[in-house]
């Protein structure tokens, strides 16, 4: 059952035939027009109310209440730094603030980059952060209250980094202005010996006066090559900066703000759900499990959700995918293939081909070979449930 995709055009998105979401989206319909000046940020497909997919021989709307979202992502300018509650504090914020938690559901995420992608995920180490406040003295009079926190960041103790994290946020406008000024001004080879100085420069224009250009020193910087994953979990904070991304997500629009963003930031839910460990850059790299020469899996440890990669050479034969039986849904990345499984009409694969694969698909689907002369890798993601939570009788 082939489908047509939602595409939504944030303003941080890349624009026109640069951003990888046109690109699919006019693949995917042949009635999507691309605008040269008009930003492609986002290509949902699921149930999402916000962004339904359509069956494409109907245009009827998918009416299956999926437990992820599945999307592609084209990033021009920086997402907001964020986190998002876990289901239980998610319950209660709906319950108290509906307006703003607009579901009591948690929103756990994974992103897998298609191009090189640079993204902000967890706290840096605890001692590394405390090297960059002495380092960065103007960083350092406005984060740090107690001198005794440098000492709690170095004894790798969670305290001191509340208590500095917690100073910068409630930090006025014109001192983090300027702060970030002064930094820009005096401290080029600090940011250049951190891996930053792009980075900030980017920030600071694009946001100016906030305090996530701030953030940037107390946030890992992970970077992504092309089939690389990160995770983010319940209360973890995070933002993407640039780059593609193939991305997966429990269905929610629960979001808890912390900066790049003009947008309300509740600070004192921020403060009171953020997980305050300390962590290398490499550890939030997602390393996913290998079935055979061909399939990847990234299974998080969450239930909504997990995403199967499949690659197959030109020179690949038929590939028999075995899963476990539930609805999911299929997007094709490159290359060309036949699809077959129970009940559908056998389909042609290419690239922007998007596929709802119903329950009653059953267990195997088939990947045969395209008759064409075929010299591209062909590459799926596949999203699914991470939980038998569709057992039919």
């Amino acid at each position: 059952m082939e489908l047509v995709g939602f595409v939504h055009k944030y303003e941080w998105g890349k624009t026109g035939k640069d951003s990888a979401v046109a690109q699919l989206a006019a693949l995917n319909d042949p009635e999507f027009n691309v605008e040269p000046h008009t930003p492609y940020a986002e290509l949902w497909m699921g149930s999402h109310p916000s962004g339904p997919s359509k069956y494409k021989s109907s245009g009827d709307v998918l009416q299956e209440e999926l437990p992820f979202l599945l999307k592609v992502l084209s990033i021009n300018k920086a997402l907001s730094i964020q986190v998002h509650p876990n289901k239980s504090e998610a319950k209660l914020l709906h319950m108290k603030e509906p307006k703003i938690y607009k579901d009591p559901n948690h929103k756990p995420e994974m992103a897998i980059a298609l191009t090189p992608f640079v993204g902000l995920c967890g706290f840096r180490p605890l001692p590394e952060i405390r090297d960059i406040l002495i380092n960065i003295t103007p960083l350092k009079e406005l984060a740090v209250k107690d001198s005794n926190d440098l000492d709690l960041l170095v004894a790798n103790d969670e305290l001191g980094l509340r208590n500095c994290y917690k100073t910068l946020m409630n930090a006025d406008v014109a001192t983090i202005g300027k702060c970030i000024d002064t930094i820009s001004k005096d401290y080029g080879k600090e940011l250049c010996n951190y891996g930053v100085l792009e980075i900030f420069n980017t920030l600071k224009n694009d946001f100016p006066n906030d305090v996530g250009v701030l953030s940037l020193f107390f946030l890992n910087v992970v970077r992504l090559q092309p089939g690389q994953a990160m995770f983010l979990g319940a209360n973890q904070i995070h933002a993407y900066l640039s780059g593609d991304c193939v991305e997966c997500m429990a269905c929610s629009d629960n979001v808890i703000r912390a900066g790049l963003t003009p947008k309300y930031k509740d600070l004192k839910q921020l403060l009171s759900s953020l997980v305050y460990k300390g962590d290398l850059a490499e550890s939030k790299i997602f390393t996913p499990e290998r079935f055979d020469d061909h399939r990847l899996v990234f299974k998080p440890p969450v239930e909504d959700f997990s995403l199967i990669q499949l690659k197959l050479q030109p020179s690949d034969g038929e590939y028999i995918l075995k899963i476990e039986q539930s609805p999911g849904i299929l997007l094709v990345i490159s290359g060309q293939r036949y699809l077959e499984t129970k009940g559908l009409k056998q389909i042609k694969l290419k690239r922007g081909a998007i596929v709802y694969l119903p329950f009653e698909a059953g267990t195997e689907i088939r990947f045969l070979s395209n008759e064409e002369p075929e010299n591209q890798e062909f590459l799926a993601y596949i999203s699914t449930p991470n939980a038998p939570l569709f057992v039919k009788t």
